[in-house]
């Protein structure tokens, strides 16, 4: 479609095509039942076999395993910072984190509400620029968990292997990596994504969790923030977010098209490769992320300049290159290539960066 700009924002991002295509032809009339999915009572039969269907598609294509439920979740990532530990950390438990971004920071600071929280590695002191080693995390062994995100959106690194723990749980935010490359989900205690980046539109959190986790949560913890009770209920202990869970049974169907996590890695790994070659061979643009961190995600760059930069992205808007502004804390420049990015965006824009450093 011509008119549909290219949109890099880190979130809500964009959407595949044939997904919105195929929601606005349900829009009104959900296949023959004379309404939408947003009239829809949860308990209905016709939303029920949404639902169920939703929930076997997101088992098979992240291969979860038995052992494991799916939870959907509103109040998106941020809620998760404390039903995590809520759930988890216990009477006076402490937790091990490994900072390496905004969210991470914001998780660690929230937990801390509720127990001790001990940093296992942080990457502050470089602006968030690496990830540590498994043998720069200051692990405790006593940890109720372990916590990572496994992408920083903001800061465009992200962890290439999963942190060895023992017997800690693993918790994981893949708010803005899931979807795009397979993952042994049964290494995790729970792992969990806010949707809007490459998943279905903002509203909720998808949680998949080790059933023998829950039934542990502090005796305050809200019963909406309780995984016992979600998983008692299904999810439903209340009206869920029942329009972003039909939007996300979309774009499972579409990533199973498409080759499933696979085909999802192949693209990932195509379009971030388009951007850092032209990054590191670049004499106006240099990358910001460490080499053996970079994101496959989300690309940050910028020029020496910060009016240059101010400049490429008033420039790269009017071509039809929205949100290239870089976050506010990190600066510069931030190209987030979803799965719904195509490939010929990606190429576009590194046909305009090549422009405009010939320009300057």
């Amino acid at each position: 479609m011509s008119d549909r700009i290219y949109n890099f924002s880190a979130g809500p991002s964009m959407l595949p095509l044939p997904v919105l295509e195929t929601a606005a032809a349900e829009m009104t009339n959900y296949r023959g039942s004379g309404m939408s999915v947003m009239e829809m009572s949860h308990r209905s039969k016709v939303y029920l076999e949404i639902f169920e269907g939703v929930k076997a598609d997101l088992k098979k294509v992240l291969n979860v395993p038995d052992t494991h439920e799916i939870l959907f979740m509103q109040g998106g990532a941020t809620m998760q910072f404390a039903a995590i530990p809520m759930n988890l950390m216990g009477e006076n438990g402490s937790a091990d984190y490994a900072i390496t971004g905004n969210f991470a920071n914001n998780a660690a600071k929230e937990a801390k509400k509720y127990g001790a929280v001990h940093v296992a590695a942080s990457t502050a002191e470089g602006n968030h620029t690496t990830i540590p080693t498994q043998a720069e995390l200051d692990l405790d062994p006593k940890a109720r968990y372990f916590y990572y995100c496994a992408n920083n959106t903001i800061f465009g690194t992200e962890w290439n292997y999963i942190p060895e723990t023992g017997d800690v749980p693993l918790c994981c935010d893949m708010s803005s990596n899931i979807l795009s490359k397979p993952v042994d989900v049964s290494k995790y205690g729970i792992l969990y994504a806010g949707v809007q980046k490459n998943m279905a539109p903002a509203g909720m959190a998808v949680v998949i969790i080790r059933k023998d986790l829950a039934g542990h949560e502090l005796p305050y913890t809200p019963v909406m923030l309780s995984y016992k009770t979600m998983i008692e209920k299904d999810s439903m202990y209340n009206t869920p977010p029942c329009y972003t869970i039909y939007m996300l049974g979309l774009v499972l169907k579409w990533v199973e098209e498409n080759g499933g996590l696979t085909g999802m890695e192949k693209l990932r790994e195509q379009r971030s490769g388009i951007l850092y070659d032209y990054l590191d061979s670049s004499r106006l643009f240099h990358g910001i992320a460490s080499r053996e961190a970079r994101s496959g995600m989300n690309v940050t760059f910028r020029t020496d300049s910060k009016e240059l930069d101010t400049e490429f992205v008033k420039a790269a808007a009017a071509a039809g290159f929205s949100n290239l502004a870089g976050h506010r804390i990190a600066g510069g420049m931030r190209a987030s290539i979803y799965n719904a990015m195509p490939m010929e965006g990606v190429e576009k824009l590194r046909d305009f960066m090549e422009a405009f450093e010939k320009a300057h």
